[in-house]
């Protein structure tokens, strides 16, 4: 009884039996699973009791690791591993008043703008604190500001804007001091040096009040939290 072919399941006859790989074949039926190309003895390269040519043969065909039935099952099992630590680390912060959104990077920006807000504001408080400590008790207040102006610190200054600050008006309005230096930028504001006195104060809106300063001599607008009430 003769056999059937590996490849077409036909009777092989004795004169075009070819016997490989555990199973007899015509010897046009013994070609590459892949491309079909013709193959003999000498040129075959079987793999699970099939032939294959060299450029198809499947042990070559891999051009990863990860491409490997075996390695793709250890990225499948990875991926599950990483769910479930993902859905315990979840449930272990779902009570204490955060999410793990809390390390995303959008959550990260807004957690250093913060953080430079506070410092702003702590380096501003600690400048106000550091006036009142600065500023002469109340029984000495009138004799300070009545004291002239500094010529170094006036270097520069017209003599008229001299005469304007030792004359100038007081018509026993709100008086500020200035806890910030200001450079003005426009025409109709006030430049401030830190300590600067400044009288007749009233406000125009909200952030800016109009004053005069008694050291320049000038009045105009001026931002309101650079200045405090005496």
């Amino acid at each position: 009884m003769n056999p059937p072919c590996g490849r077409c399941n036909k009777p092989v006859y004795p004169t075009e039996k070819i016997n490989c790989l555990d199973k007899y074949w015509h010897k046009g039926c013994f070609s590459c699973e892949v491309c079909k190309m013709a193959l003999s003895m000498t040129n075959y390269k079987g793999f699970e009791k099939k032939p294959y040519c060299t450029m198809h043969y499947p042990k070559t065909s891999f051009t990863i690791v990860t491409d490997t039935p075996e390695n793709l099952r250890l990225k499948q099992q990875s991926m599950l591993n990483s769910q479930a630590l993902y859905k315990e680390e979840f449930e272990k912060n779902k009570g204490k008043g955060f999410s793990a959104v809390a390390d995303t990077p959008e959550m990260q920006r807004v957690k250093k703008t913060q953080d430079q807000i506070s410092n702003i504001k702590y380096h501003e408080e600690f400048e106000k604190s550091k006036i009142r400590s600065d500023a002469p008790p109340p029984e000495n207040r009138q004799d300070y500001e009545d004291q002239p102006s500094n010529p170094v610190s006036d270097f520069g200054q017209s003599a008229g804007q001299m005469r304007t600050a030792a004359v100038a008006p007081h018509s026993g309005g709100k008086r500020y001091q200035a806890m910030y230096s200001y450079m003005a930028a426009e025409a109709d504001e006030l430049s401030l040096q830190e300590g600067d006195l400044i009288l007749d104060v009233e406000p125009i809106d909200e952030g800016w009040v109009f004053g005069f300063n008694q050291r320049t001599g000038q009045r105009g607008m001026l931002p309101a939290n650079y200045v405090r009430p005496l």
